[in-house]
Formats: structure tokens, sequence, C-alpha cells
């Protein structure tokens, strides 16, 4: 192990941590990723108990690309919900309109502005194969609205016993075949 000095490292805590719901929030930064049509809309709380929690965690951990950080694809198949975000985007914000179908959209306009976010909880898989749970977006509504949101429900992973055990099965006899990779 690489020799490290801890003598003025202040030792890690628990932490308190926003919890599922609606917040007001404004968007910190804007990435495009034209080759797979998405936008990287960075955020953090603005009013409340919450305000600047990203940006702390973001000062304090600046490896974490995605904390306070998600996708808004503009892909065909997702262009209802990039026209939500879009309008959450324009009413929480007087006059400002977002124009997507400008040849030379200016993503870096959504910088600054207010929005209403609605986190939600969900499982995922640790690196050490454990359970665990993070805030996501659920969805964007306009400031004015948020607050009347309510919590949703956890998004929870599907529980999976014996996973040694897979089988593969025919679509279209319903067979069931071992795998050969298993």
């Amino acid at each position: 192990m690489k020799k490290v000095n801890l003598d003025n490292i202040q030792e890690a805590g628990s932490f308190k941590r926003p919890e599922a719901g609606p917040y007001i929030c404004t968007i910190q930064g804007v990435l495009d990723f034209p080759e797979k049509q998405y936008l990287k809309v960075t955020y953090d709380i603005s009013q409340g108990e919450f305000k600047g929690y990203y940006d702390e965690l973001r000062a304090a951990y600046p490896d974490w690309d995605w904390c306070g950080a998600y996708c808004k694809s503009y892909k065909e198949t997702a262009l209802p919900m990039f026209k939500r975000f879009c309008s959450a985007v324009s009413k929480s914000n007087g006059n400002y309109v977002f124009d997507a179908g400008e040849q030379n959209a200016d993503e870096q306009s959504l910088v600054g502005k207010s929005i209403g976010l609605l986190f939600q909880e969900e499982e995922y898989y640790g690196n050490d194969g454990n359970i665990k749970t993070r805030l996501i977006v659920a969805r964007e509504f306009p400031v004015d609205q948020i607050l009347k949101q309510k919590t949703p429900e956890p998004k929870l992973l599907e529980k999976v016993e014996n996973v040694d055990e897979f089988k593969a099965v025919d679509v279209k006899t319903g067979i069931d075949e071992e795998l050969p990779f298993a």
C-alpha cells in the first residue's frame, strides 16, 4: 500500500441527505452529447434545508461525475419527456423559452434556470454486490407546481432467487434449456 498521511484528514461521519420528494432546484450546468443525443443536466437544490447540498457534495468528492446530475435524452423516442423538461423550465422562468427546434439550440441558456424536480428512491446493486439506494430524478415540474406533488414509491429491484440456476427459455416454444455459458 502506498504511504498516506492521515494526520490532517477529518474522519468521515454520517451526514443527513435529502429524502425522496419534491424540490425546487437550479440548473448548474449542461453538457451536450450529440452523438448519443442527450444532455447531462447538473442541478442543485435552491431552497429549504438542503439548499446547496449537491454543490457541497461535488466540492467534497470531485470525482463523483454524476453527483446531482441526470440525463435528458432528445432521441426521437424520448421527445415527449424532453418536451416536458423544456416546458417545466420555461414555465418556471417567466418569459424564458428554450427552443430545442432551432438549428443551433443553445443548451447553455438553461444554466441558472429554476426547475421543480421530483426525487425518487431507487435500489441498485453496489460494487460490493449489496443492494443500496440512491435518489434519482423521477420527473420535472414547473416550480409553482412541484411542492404539490406526492413523493413517488421507491423503485425496487426485482428479487431473484437462486441466481446460479439461470435457464434460457425459447420464446417460440416455451421450452427451458440450460445456458451454454452458465
